[in-house]
C-alpha cells in the first residue's frame, strides 16, 4: 500500500508433524521445512530460542535460508522473562544478546518478551525491566515486544510507560478470548498474535474474521489505530506508516499456515516482499 508500512504475517516455528500433509508436502526433506515455509509466508516467530540458546552461526543458517525482505521474530530466554523481579534481569538479557541474534542482519524481526501469566504489573518493576532493553546492538536498532496477559495490564499506566522506553517497545496486541486485547500504539511498528484458529476451518479463521483483520492490519500499516479495537490511553497516535507483524498462533495450530497465507493474499504483500 502507498503510504503504509510493512505487514509480515506468518506463524510460529516451522516444525510440527501435524503440518506435514497439511502444509508440507509428504515428501518434503525435513531440512527444506524452513525454506519451503519462508517461500510462502514473510515471517516466522522463533520459539526456539525461548528455551535455549542459539549459536551465531545458527542464526546466520535461518536468514540463509530466507528469501530477502523476510522477518524472523525471536522469543527472548524464558530465564529473563520468568523471573519475579523483572527489573533483576540485567545479565540474563546480557546473556541472551551475547549469542548474536544481530548475525541475522535485517532479517532479524522485533524481540519478543513473554511475561507468565502469573505476572503482574507492577509500575515500578516494569518501568525497570524497559530500561534494561538495549535500542541497538552491534550497531544493528532493535524493536522489543512485551507479550503481558494478566488483566492487571490492562492499564493505561502500562501504555505510558512503553511510549517513554528508551528502546522502540510496543505490546502484543491479541486476540484471545482468555486475554485482554490492548491495541494501542506505543512505537513505529505493531505487532499481533492472532490466536482463535479453528480446526474446522480450512483456513483456521473465517473468510469474515480474516477480511476484518486484514482490514486492521491495513490500518495500522497506514499509521492509525482500528476503530473496533479496544484501546486504553485514549487519544491518537501521530499518523505516520507502520510496520505491522502478524502471526497466527496457538488455536488450531494445524491451520495456522493456511490462515497465514489467507492473511497473505488479502493483504497483497508476498509479490511486494524485497
Amino acid at each position: 500500500m502507498a503510504g503504509a508500512g510493512r505487514i509480515y504475517v506468518g506463524v510460529g516455528g516451522w516444525t510440527f508433524e501435524p503440518w506435514r500433509g497439511a502444509f508440507f508436502p509428504d515428501d518434503l526433506p525435513k531440512t527444506r521445512e524452513l525454506a519451503y515455509m519462508a517461500e510462502r509466508l514473510t515471517a516466522i516467530e522463533v520459539n526456539g530460542t525461548f528455551y535455549r540458546g542459539q549459536k551465531p552461526e545458527t542464526f546466520r543458517k535461518w536468514a540463509e535460508a530466507a528469501p530477502d525482505g523476510f522477518k524472523f521474530p525471536l522469543k527472548a530466554s524464558r530465564y529473563t522473562t520468568s523471573r519475579r523481579v523483572l527489573a533483576e534481569g540485567a545479565e540474563s538479557i546480557e546473556r541472551f544478546f551475547a549469542t548474536e541474534p544481530t548475525a541475522m542482519g535485517d532479517k532479524l524481526g522485533p524481540i519478543l518478551w513473554q511475561l507468565p501469566a502469573f505476572k503482574r504489573f507492577e509500575k515500578d518493576d516494569i518501568a525497570a525491566f524497559l530500561k534494561l532493553l538495549p535500542a541497538s546492538h552491534d550497531g544493528v536498532t532493535l524493536r522489543h515486544v512485551i507479550e503481558a496477559t494478566h488483566d492487571s495490564f490492562a492499564d493505561p499506566a502500562f501504555i505510558e510507560l512503553l511510549r517513554e522506553a528508551n528502546a522502540e517497545v510496543t505490546q502484543v496486541v491479541i486476540d484471545d478470548p482468555d486475554h485482554p486485547t490492548i491495541a494501542d500504539v506505543t512505537a513505529d511498528f505493531v505487532y499481533l498474535r492472532l490466536e482463535r484458529s479453528q480446526e474446522n476451518v480450512e483456513t483456521g479463521y473465517t473468510a469474515d474474521e480474516l477480511d476484518a483483520w486484514a482490514k486492521r492490519l491495513k490500518a495500522y500499516a497506514a499509521g492509525g489505530v482500528p476503530d473496533d479495537l479496544p484501546t486504553l490511553s485514549g487519544d491518537k497516535p501521530e499518523k505516520h506508516p507502520r510496520d505491522v507483524f502478524a502471526f497466527f498462533i496457538s488455536g488450531a495450530k494445524v491451520r495456522n499456515p493456511a490462515a497465514a497465507m489467507a492473511m497473505i493474499e488479502r493483504v497483497g504483500i508476498l509479490s511486494a516482499r524485497s
